[in-house]
């Protein structure tokens, strides 16, 4: 299939922030966009909007005087629906309800030619059950733009159990052509990137509920250590609370109670209490004047060790040796490796990295007391932070050489309570046990939701790529430590994951 032709009308239903972002998109594109809402001023402050983002690109020469003023002679707004019978394309963009969509695709299906295409932006709705209402189903796809639409890359172009798969492959290209990133989805509850990105806030929800670590520390652990373009915590005071918690009871209500996405305790509290976040003032931070800003907690100076011995493989964690070697600190090469993997001696303390267990948990079933994990880092030549957690049997004196020595690379230590898997990892393990669960599911390709995770929500790589990377039978040994932990069913190991480790292959 090709692209529309920039022949082609589009009306974009709804001129609110995200309608009105899509229009911008699809005027700077080439096509004459039709802006509508039954309300004017509505429609008047969409052109608006898109007025004053098109001066903004002007401004830091982004964009030509004459490009900008072609682009908004392309949208032509209006506030009556009759206008829109001769677009091709048909984006809808209103409030979030199936009733009030399924009546509005209906209006327009009657009103347009039998070969114009129908697309909603919805975030969450099935697209089947859209579909369900209309003469000609087949004509109906998601085309979920991510919110601000002009910035965002990423489209889902999602498809319901009648959608003609001629009408998807048209929309994929004219995304592409659009200069976005689309890829493909089936319409199940969050499609991709609102289902697979579930564990970045629950794993950090349990962690912060098992008194682990403050939001400050978690967040800058997910940021500084794994390059997430923000923390947990943060973000769900961004998007809001009502938002947030809302998205991940629509999806476990959906998924019949499915264990895995089941709502947090802690983010009911706050919901139910108005703190929703920056636009309520508070949420897990308080932004109101003259709040002070909470920092993450960091371990005293410590003095280092004098020499470190290193035994085993480290994997992705074995830059730590050239920071430390660069530092002055001798490593010796032990001969040997451990059947869990690499380890660091410093002087009677083992440090590892987790692999799901507890600290106390491994220095018990190993018999070494003086036992310190580490958690995930995404790259272990270059990370500011680490976090760390001991086993309750460690003693003090060999927590704080672990703890200098790690200093002395340059490195901070912010210190969890021995939570099983830490942060970073379980996070990690579990978007990754998620997006492979959505590629058995056939939600998307494994390529696809890669994609989506990268561009839909700015994470520094495809969780399924960072398994490959990590080594997929270890994120299954974290999986699989985690359920033995926990004894719960949102820990279980996708069937993808079992079987590329039993065959050692890659994800991707």
């Amino acid at each position: 299939m090709a692209a529309l032709a920039h022949s082609i009308k589009v009306a974009v239903v709804g001129a609110g922030a995200m309608g009105s972002g899509i229009a911008h998109v699809a005027a700077r594109a080439g096509h004459t966009v039709y802006l509508y809402d039954m309300n004017a001023e509505a429609v008047a402050r969409g052109k608006a909007g898109i007025e004053k983002d098109l001066r903004f690109l002007v401004g830091k020469g982004k964009l030509s005087e004459a490009d900008c003023e072609a682009t908004l002679a392309r949208v032509q707004p209006t506030s009556r629906i009759e206008d829109l019978a001769d677009a091709g394309l048909l984006i809808e963009a209103i409030v979030e309800n199936l009733e009030i969509k399924q009546k509005l695709f209906r209006q327009l299906e009657e009103m347009v030619g039998s070969g114009a295409i129908l697309a909603t932006n919805t975030s969450s709705l099935s697209i089947t059950a859209m579909g369900s209402a209309l003469a000609r189903p087949q004509q109906l796809a998601g085309l979920h733009f991510f919110n601000p639409a002009p910035r965002m890359a990423l489209v889902e172009i999602v498809s319901g159990l009648a959608t003609d798969p001629a009408v998807a492959a048209t929309l994929y290209d004219t995304a592409k052509a659009w200069g976005k990133v689309p890829v493909h989805a089936t319409s199940t509850p969050g499609f991709i990137v609102n289902r697979v990105a579930r564990p970045y806030y629950a794993e950090a929800l349990r962690v912060l509920a098992e008194r682990a670590a403050t939001p400050a520390t978690l967040d800058a652990i997910m940021r500084e250590a794994c390059n997430f373009p923000m923390g947990p915590f943060e973000l769900m005071d961004l998007i809001g609370h009502d938002v947030n918690y809302a998205v991940t009871r629509s999806v476990f209500d959906a998924y019949f109670g499915d264990k895995r996405f089941t709502p947090s305790l802690i983010q009911q509290e706050l919901t139910l209490a108005g703190r929703l976040g920056r636009k309520s003032g508070q949420g897990f931070y308080d932004y109101r004047d003259g709040a002070d800003k909470p920092q993450p907690a960091v371990e005293p100076h410590a003095a280092p060790a004098k020499a470190v011995s290193v035994s085993g493989d480290l994997g992705v964690a074995a830059p730590l040796l050239a920071r430390l070697e660069a530092a002055g600190i001798p490593i010796e090469h032990c001969a040997g490796a451990p059947s869990h993997g690499g380890e660091l001696l410093i002087g009677d303390a083992r440090l590892l990295m987790s692999d799901g267990r507890t600290a106390t948990h491994r220095a018990a079933e190993e018999g070494t007391p003086d036992l310190v994990l580490f958690d995930l880092a995404r790259d272990y030549a270059t990370t500011p932070r680490i976090a760390l957690a001991r086993a309750d049997q460690c003693g003090e004196e060999a927590w704080q050489l672990v703890v200098g020595t790690l200093q002395a690379a340059g490195i901070a230590v912010s210190r969890l309570d021995d939570v099983a898997g830490l942060v970073a990892l379980r996070t990690v393990c579990m978007l990754a046990n998620e997006a492979a669960d959505g590629v058995v599911q056939g939600i998307g390709s494994a390529a696809d939701i890669d994609t989506a995770m990268r561009y839909g929500t700015n994470y520094p790589e495809g969780p399924l790529a960072w398994a490959d990377r990590l080594g997929v039978d270890f994120v299954a040994r974290v999986l699989t430590n985690l359920r033995a932990h926990y004894g719960e069913e949102r820990y279980r190991l996708s069937p993808l994951i079992q079987r590329r480790a039993y065959g050692r292959r890659g994800l991707l």
